[in-house]
């Protein structure tokens, strides 16, 4: 019969047209993301051993790791960045970190006015300080001691 795909296609529109709006007003009302949304990288560099595992697993080779050695010939991360314009959000630099240092945000708002803005520097707001050296305290200190 002609016209049948005609007549299921209105009536889908005409069943929405009288369900109520869900219009968000944006700038005032954030949105609610889902779990496994994907937005900006952010890094955790105290975590972070500089092993290069996550450039090496990016398949555009957007993540440039900069580190030195130090007097333990243990390697200290000196630099990080990603060139946010041509990544995949792929998720596989995510995925390939061993530490759990590299995570995604719910930050979307990625517009930039210039091109070079959009490039992320995670290494460059970060300040040493002296716990970063020290071990990971355990979650429950009770069970610790008791053992």
């Amino acid at each position: 019969m002609y016209g049948q795909g005609l007549i299921k296609g209105l009536r889908i529109t005409l069943k929405h047209f009288f369900e109520k709006k869900i219009t968000q007003q944006y700038p005032e009302e954030r949105p609610n993301l889902p779990e496994r949304f994907k937005g900006s990288l952010t890094l955790n560099v105290p975590k972070c051993i500089a092993c290069g595992l996550c450039s090496n697993a990016c398949p555009n080779h957007v993540i440039k790791i900069e580190s030195q050695k130090d007097e333990n010939n243990k390697k200290k991360l000196t630099g990080y960045k990603v060139m946010l314009e041509r990544c995949l959000f792929c998720g596989f630099c995510v995925e390939a970190c061993p530490t759990k240092a590299l995570e995604w945000t719910k930050e979307f708002e990625l517009t930039k006015f210039y091109r070079e803005d959009v490039n992320l520097d995670l290494f460059k707001g970060y300040v040493p300080s002296p716990d970063d050296d020290k071990p990971a305290k355990p979650e429950n200190e009770d069970t610790a001691q008791a053992s």
